[in-house]
This record gives structure tokens, C-alpha cells and sequence, in this order.
């Protein structure tokens, strides 16, 4: 069963995507990675969003830049939780570094809540996608703290080196 759908503004935008899809499948979670626009492909969007909802879906996340509308339509039409990555544009505007993005994807109104994370990080959407789905998930929630306990082993490790270097 698809648990988590990924969903890309575009497709330049995969390549940022490709991270949270990495994490669900390090995790064994099973999803969908696809490509919707809320302005290009909006009908498509929405018809993504009921199918997935219709399916028994989880967790949807989004990766937008620039007005990154994406997520926020998405949550208007998906009872659950929505995720929204803010993506640096690529296509020429300089200067903004993504923060166009994660103001829009951020900023929603009072009722329609966008879970968000830091500009082009889908590997922490990823993660946030694994730990919703954990709340229910005993097994998942064993990975989780597995995988929490890596994290601070790496950190111990490297004190560890710079210490024997000093």
C-alpha cells in the first residue's frame, strides 16, 4: 500500500525530490513519486491528491519554488498531513535563494496547515513522513530510534577523531 505520495513541481525539481524518496526507502515505507503542478497541472493535482486520499494515503509531500502554491493546494484538498519542501528556483532568478519559497509555502492561512521544512531539505520531509507514520507503526517507530541512535554514534565518533587530532 502507498503510504507517503511525493509530489515535484517539475521536473528539475526531481533531482531535490529524490532525497525524501531515498529516505522512505531506507525505512521500507512504500510511496509514489510523481510530478504535478498546482499552476501548470492544477486538475492534476487534485485529481493526484483524491486518488491518493481515496486509496487510504497517509502523508503527502510537496516540492515547490518560487510562488510554491503547490502545497498549499494540496492541503486544502487532503484531510491529512501535508509536507511542504521549498525549492531553490533554477530557472534564473538569483538572489532569493529559495526563501520565496518557503515564505509561500510557510505562510498558510488559519485552517490549512503546511508542515514545513528548510529549502531544498526533502531528506527531513522524508524523515517527518517516517515519524507521522510511526505514530501508528510500532515497527517503524523501532527504525526511528535506530536510526536516531546512528545519528548520535556518527556524532560521538567524529568528537572522537577531532579529539585524537588535537
Amino acid at each position: 500500500m502507498t503510504r507517503v505520495l511525493i509530489i515535484s513541481a517539475s521536473e528539475s525539481d526531481l533531482i531535490v525530490m529524490r532525497e525524501a524518496a531515498k529516505v522512505l526507502d531506507e525505512f521500507g515505507v512504500e510511496y509514489e513519486l510523481t510530478i504535478s503542478s498546482a499552476h501548470r497541472s492544477p486538475d492534476r493535482s487534485v485529481k493526484l491528491v483524491k486518488n491518493f486520499y481515496g486509496s487510504d494515503g497517509k502523508v503527502i509531500i510537496c516540492g515547490a519554488g518560487l510562488a510554491a502554491h503547490l502545497a498549499g493546494v494540496v492541503a486544502a484538498h487532503f484531510p491529512l498531513p501535508v509536507i511542504g519542501v521549498p525549492l531553490k528556483n533554477k530557472g534564473g532568478l538569483e538572489g532569493l535563494e529559495g526563501l520565496d519559497a518557503l515564505l509561500s509555502t510557510m505562510q498558510m492561512p488559519s485552517g490549512i496547515p503546511v508542515a514545513t521544512v528548510g529549502i531544498d531539505n526533502a531528506k527531513n520531509a522524508g524523515i517527518l513522513a517516517v515519524q507521522i507514520l510511526a505514530t501508528s507503526d510500532k515497527n517503524l517507530e523501532r527504525k526511528l530510534v535506530d536510526y536516531k541512535k546512528k545519528l548520535a554514534r556518527i556524532v560521538e565518533e567524529k568528537a572522537k577523531q577531532l579529539s585524537s587530532r588535537t
